[in-house]
């Protein structure tokens, strides 16, 4: 009885609280004292530094890009990236999961810590999972610095009391982080869409989210680390021990190495030993050594500030990507070619896409399909402009979750058997001469409602690469192809798509069961757009 009182007590405070908060405009731990700090002053003094200044002088101070595809690749490139780290260690993310490639990289940036590389890990409070926080215990390290962007009041995983203060505190709360950004001495990085986990790095057999990474080097590097120190130097960005009431513990510090040398153990003993192709050193020493060369170009770094919020209301003068983004789309004189997820485009979307069909711009999309999708709301949003896009003359494009062929896609022929594979990637390509990667979808939440990131990279080698891509993508053993036929009410969809050798034809939505269809269905019929 007195547990039963005790919890229903922490729920009214946990209400008024949440009710208090919707108040402030700032998060809580915002009046805590933090110390600004920011990128490595001279790169040039660690070896990676070094290297890559004398390749940029070498190319006319253009930047070096090389695209990881792969998933598994993503996962090594961090590791050997944070093993190669002399002085300093950047970390940005809107995810950082709990799971055994969350674990082993936790465990890397520890020992780099331990070796005197100074850390910096800024990570977002939106999408937070019960085992996520393990990255804040690193903050009791001296050499670690952990800071959590907008974060809730609530720290606990309570589904409902996090709902309750998402509530009370929307205005707030619905603005989040989506930035996911490495650099390593001021001197490489990688950007692009990929968050930290198993899915993102195409190894659970159970979800693969398909995505790239661009890795990095030469001057935009020091551009780059300023966006980071930009965002962490933010009030929106609250030091993890201002959110513990205390400093962190270096017990729990002591608990979590102990923690981690065990996970590892069982990681080795599921048979996958991820260290062991870490030690390889490729792809890392690959394109270090030349031997995976990369391609050096101008590109133009693009990001929102870390109060987009107040820049779009006028409040402050800043920066807006999609701006930018929108802007080189409308420079395409005969192709638009684009990968997103999540394809909510509204009003200034389709406008877009109007303006570049009037000039007869062919414009290809690709995005998930029913099947794929893992976020039914944004499957549900977009499932009104299908219709709208094809009659623009859009040829649309939706991913199967089970492909035919594994060529372009990032992931395994062994794991693309369990027909679990969904996009993730946020690519455009424009003309086939420049391209954009990074974090942004083509959706309203990421337009309005999220902090984005990303690189426009002027590389017709690079753009004909994702181009390659795409084309695999979307041959009909990989996707579905969406068309109109007309019917006694005006017209209606159908999917087509190659099984088995022969040409299907879907009149109703392919979907992972009735019941996935239905609440999509469902799901449609309430105004979100501006939510997704």
């Amino acid at each position: 009885m007195i547990t039963k009182m005790t919890g229903r007590f922490s729920f009214v405070v946990m209400m008024i609280l949440a009710v208090l908060s919707g108040c402030a405009s700032l998060p809580p731990g915002s009046n805590f004292a933090k110390t600004k700090s920011s990128a490595l002053a001279n790169p040039e003094e660690t070896r990676l530094g070094r290297q890559f200044e004398n390749a940029g002088r070498e190319h006319g101070d253009n930047s070096g890009f090389r695209i990881i595809p792969t998933g598994a690749n993503g996962f090594l490139i961090r590791m050997q990236m944070i093993n190669a780290a002399e002085r300093t260690l950047d970390l940005q993310y809107y995810i950082f999961r709990d799971d055994d490639t969350g674990q082993l990289l936790t465990s890397a940036v520890l020992r780099a810590a331990d070796r005197g590389v100074r850390v910096r890990v800024l990570l977002d409070d939106g999408d937070t999972v019960a085992g996520d926080e393990q990255i804040t215990k690193l903050a009791a390290h001296p050499s670690i610095e952990v800071r959590i962007f907008n974060p809730f009041a609530y720290r606990g995983h309570s589904e409902l009391l996090r709902a309750t203060e998402f509530t009370f505190n929307a205005s707030r709360l619905d603005y989040r982080m989506h930035n996911k950004l490495f650099v390593v001495d001021n001197a490489i990085a990688l950007i692009g869409g990929r968050n930290i986990g198993d899915q993102y790095f195409q190894i659970d057999p159970d979800s693969q989210f398909a995505d790239d990474d661009v890795f990095v080097a030469g001057p935009i590097t020091k551009k780059l680390s300023s966006s980071f120190d930009e965002f962490w130097n933010s009030d929106l960005s609250i030091p993890a021990e201002a959110l513990s009431g205390e400093k962190s513990s270096h017990a729990a510090l002591r608990e979590r190495r102990v923690e981690l040398k065990q996970q590892n153990r069982e990681i080795k003993a599921t048979g996958v030993d991820y260290l062991k192709r870490v030690a390889s050193g490729e792809p890392f020493d690959g394109i270090t050594s030349g031997r995976l060369p990369l391609i050096w170009a101008h590109a133009q770094l693009i990001y929102d500030s870390p109060n987009k919020k107040k820049v779009e209301d006028g409040e402050m003068v800043g920066k807006l990507m999609h701006h930018a983004v929108a802007n080189a789309a409308l420079e395409v004189k005969s192709e638009l070619l684009m990968v997103t997820p999540f394809l909510i485009p509204g009003k200034e979307g389709m406008q877009l896409i109007e303006d570049l069909r009037k000039r007869n711009v062919r414009v290809r999309i690709l995005t998930n399909s029913l099947d794929s999708s893992m976020i039914l709301p944004a499957q549900a949003g977009y499932m009104h402009y299908r219709i709208p896009l094809l009659e623009e003359g859009v040829e649309l494009y939706e991913i199967r979750s089970l492909l035919g062929n594994t060529r372009g896609s990032g992931e395994t022929k062994a794991i693309s058997r369990y027909g679990n594979y969904s996009l993730h990637a946020k690519l455009f390509v424009f003309d086939r001469q420049k391209l954009f990667i990074g974090s942004m979808n083509f959706d309203q939440r990421s337009m309005h409602l999220n902090t984005e990131i990303g690189l426009i990279i002027d590389s017709p080698v690079l753009a004909q690469q994702i181009a390659t891509r795409f084309d695999a993508m979307v041959q009909p053993a990989n996707a579905y192809q969406l068309a109109l036929r007309p019917n006694d009410v005006g017209q209606s969809l159908v999917w087509r798509t190659r099984k088995n050798g022969k040409t299907v034809e879907y009149t109703t939505e392919p979907a992972r069961s009735d019941w996935q269809r239905i609440k999509a269905n469902i799901l449609s019929l309430l105004p979100m757009d501006d939510e997704l």
